[in-house]
């Protein structure tokens, strides 16, 4: 058995973070600059746009529509190395256990490390073991994909139902659907998470059994919705299929629990484990990535592990002047702990990303929703934004109006591709050209607006013209790639992945744990067999939630 290679300590914060000298800085230089206005910022620097960027892993960032002089840049990047962020940086990627209540170690990067690389966990290299599930994916998935892997009465999977919650269903499902160009068309593929049955049934409604394969997706095998929805699927199969010996042909498991599994009917040698070193929002390069490399193939999932390892060499590698995860991280923290604001919307002009904004609310939320340090004390200062967004252009006939002339401060990122997948033209124009003027013409609108002497040199009656002024002063972080390739979508997520993590390692909070999630799953336990019309159990809830049970309980009977 390897042996514990005892670990150096991170650095101890000497400070609370509003004590730090650049903290207290950061503060007086807001004071100095709350009336600052991006039209100056421009006006006094001719080349700003140019000199405010960064290319990194195939990814353009333009971060100079922000708020930020560089004097700003210049104390938040002192805050960064007052904070740590290089010593947290490193003993993530050296497999320390940076995840201090659940004593793990955090090496979601290692499941993109190349084969012939080297991640050492306790002294033991974790690569080879990575490698291994992989191999054993692609063999899986070339199977399936040539139609080769057949069904209980001889039929071939041409289905592929992933069960699972959380991060074993939103990274799956943002990657699928932005890699569906790639996809394999003739395989359908669906998800299902809600424990609301209404999704079960409308995912299998116009499946057949016989030619149907569900991947249950829970690290422990115990996971609530996720074990009730593969019950679910387990008796739909039978029902049709006659036979126990069935399930060994129409599931495969992405699990730890080899007991569990075997138990339910699924061989060892359709199980695909992973690693408690791998947290649920971080899991999708692991075997929870399974349903993607059956869409794509195993060639596309590789070139998408590899654009995750191109932005994390850059992340662990780069000055902090020029990393692109940190220059958006601090931006991002003086937005909320000095400016103001209060959430961040993502836009991504892209209709293969659609899911893109929602995969990132549990990414950042889930992460950096804290309220105490590491150390277990409250914390005096704004940590996590609300993340929320909908692709372009369908949000700016939506929401755009609170961004450009509502009362709030909403910083942006939009993101973007000089190429299209999909060519398409008409009378009006290039579809794709439309589509990217739009992003242009919103960032720019957002951050100089239009002055009321503008709108009345423009011929606007007085009593009108207050309704056309556009503040401006809103700002935004664009990011363009060529085109939406795996490879590019791996160092997308990376770049969110690791601007969280920076985020976090700033604000003294643990990124890697999410007991906030506990209790209500605890509470909807006591409360499940409360619910039945038989049951009479005293009801110990608050009078509203008691109220509820009765209410409910009460219509079921009737």
């Amino acid at each position: 058995m390897t042996q514990p290679v005892p670990q150096p300590a991170l650095p101890s914060r000497p400070a609370r973070l509003t004590t730090l000298p650049a903290w207290k800085a950061l503060e007086a230089h807001h004071q100095q600059t709350v009336s600052l206005h991006l039209r100056e910022l421009f006006a006094a620097d001719a080349e700003r746009g140019e000199r405010l960027s960064l290319e990194a892993a195939g990814l353009y960032l333009d971060y100079s529509k922000n708020l930020v002089a560089d004097e700003t840049l210049a104390l938040l990047l002192q805050l960064a190395r007052e904070t740590g962020v290089e010593a947290r940086r490193d003993a993530m990627f050296t497999g320390e256990r940076i995840n201090t209540t659940e004593d793990r170690a955090v090496l979601h990067t290692a499941l993109r490390a190349p084969r012939g690389s080297e991640v050492l966990l306790d002294g033991h290299d974790v690569v080879p073991d990575v490698h291994q599930v992989l191999d054993r994916m692609s063999v899986f998935v070339e199977q399936v994909r040539a139609r080769t892997w057949l069904g209980h009465t001889g039929k071939p999977i041409i289905n592929v139902v992933n069960i699972g919650i959380g991060g074993s269903d939103l990274g799956p499902v943002m990657a699928c659907r932005a890699l569906e160009f790639y996809s394999d068309r003739q395989l359908t593929l669906r998800f299902v998470s809600n424990v609301d049955g209404s999704e079960f049934v409308e995912a299998v409604r116009d499946l057949n059994p016989e030619e149907t394969l569900f991947i249950v997706s829970s690290k422990t095998f115990t996971t609530q919705e996720t074990m009730a929805n593969a019950q679910s699927a387990r008796a739909w199969s039978l029902d049709a299929l006659k036979d126990e010996a069935a399930v060994a042909r129409h599931f495969v498991a992405v699990s730890t629990n080899a007991d569990a599994v075997q138990a339910f009917g699924i061989d060892a040698a359709s199980t695909f484990g992973f690693w408690d070193w791998v947290g649920g929002r971080y899991s999708l390069t692991s075997a929870i990535g399974l349903s993607l490399m059956l869409a794509v193939g195993p060639q596309h999932y590789f070139d998408l592990l590899a654009g995750f390892h191109d932005m994390d060499e850059h992340f662990r590698t780069a000055p902090l002047e020029q990393n692109m995860p940190v220059l958006m991280a601090l931006i991002g923290l003086w937005h909320t702990d000095f400016l103001g604001a209060q959430t961040l919307a993502v836009l991504p002009y892209d209709h293969y990303l659609s899911q893109f904004p929602a995969y990132l609310q549990q990414l950042d939320m889930e992460s950096n929703g804290k309220h105490v340090t590491l150390t277990g004390e409250a914390v005096d200062y704004q940590t996590g934004p609300v993340i929320w967004g909908q692709p372009g252009t369908n949000g700016q006939h939506a929401f755009y109006q609170l961004i450009h002339q509502g009362t709030r401060l909403i910083p942006c990122d939009f993101i973007g591709f000089i190429q299209t997948l999909n060519p398409l033209g008409g009378p009006l124009g290039h579809h794709h050209d439309l589509l990217m003027a739009n992003v242009f013409a919103q960032t720019e609108a957002l951050a100089f607006g239009k002055t009321l002497e503008q709108v009345l040199a423009e011929g606007v009656p007085g009593g009108l013209a207050p309704h056309r002024v556009f503040e401006g002063n809103r700002p935004t972080n664009t990011l363009l790639a060529d085109r939406l390739t795996p490879r590019v979508l791996g160092a997308l997520i990376a770049l969110y992945e690791h601007k969280v993590f920076v985020q976090g390692a700033v604000w003294n909070i643990n990124s890697f744990d999410q007991w906030g999630v506990e209790l209500g799953k605890v509470l909807a336990g006591r409360i499940v067999p409360e619910l039945s019309v038989r049951a009479e159990p005293e009801l110990s809830h608050d009078s509203s939630t008691n109220a509820l049970v009765r209410r409910y309980r009460a219509g079921r009977g009737s």
